[in-house]
């Protein structure tokens, strides 16, 4: 029997390995994936050493559930839906503040979703960071996908298990407190 390359295996043939009672090998997923999972982690974290608690005990919920992904998307996106979600819930945790996700928002026009997006695009990164820490963690959340991640929509969808437009529109929302907390508290 010819050994593995296991640079060159898929991730979802991996996790088919690793269900099939390889576990073992789940080192490999860890591999490749625990920099990008705790890069996201220390977004949502104060510290490095809360980021890597984050991330070891997002890779064992994933470990527990690996038999729950359903092959219908990416691994990866599966694994960062564990991961924005997880974060989410630890900063709720952390601020014990009952967040509706159901608010009653209006519209926001096209030209001033553009004209925000172009604004979003001029700050400085550790600005930004100021900015994206003063957010509600779901908006902070998606923001990230979209920007950090380059999810596209169908991938965030997915994540998030959202319809196309419910997506669009909380990243617009974002996009808009966004650019109003850096005008406010930020911008002088």
């Amino acid at each position: 029997m010819k050994p593995i390359n296991y640079d060159q295996i898929s991730d979802e043939d991996l996790v088919r390995r690793v269900v099939d009672g390889y576990s073992e090998e789940f080192s490999f997923v860890y591999d490749r994936y625990s920099h990008k999972v705790y890069s996201r982690c220390l977004s949502f974290a104060k510290g490095s050493s809360t980021a890597q608690d984050l991330t070891h005990d997002i890779f064992i919920k994933a470990f527990i559930n690996l038999s729950k992904f359903n092959y219908d998307s990416r691994f990866s996106t599966w694994l960062y839906s564990i991961t924005y979600n997880y974060c989410i819930d630890f900063v709720k945790q952390l601020s014990r503040v009952a967040i509706s996700s159901e608010e009653e928002v209006p519209e926001i026009p096209e030209s001033d979703d553009n004209k925000n997006q172009e604004e979003l695009l001029k700050i400085e990164a550790h600005q930004l960071q100021l900015v994206l820490d003063m957010l509600h963690p779901k908006d902070k959340a998606i923001l990230l996908m979209k920007y950090q991640d380059s999810m596209s929509i169908k991938e965030i969808q997915e994540a998030l298990d959202l319809n196309e437009s419910a997506v669009k529109m909380r990243i617009k929302r974002a996009r808009a407190k966004t650019v109003e907390f850096y005008n406010q508290y930020i911008k002088s």
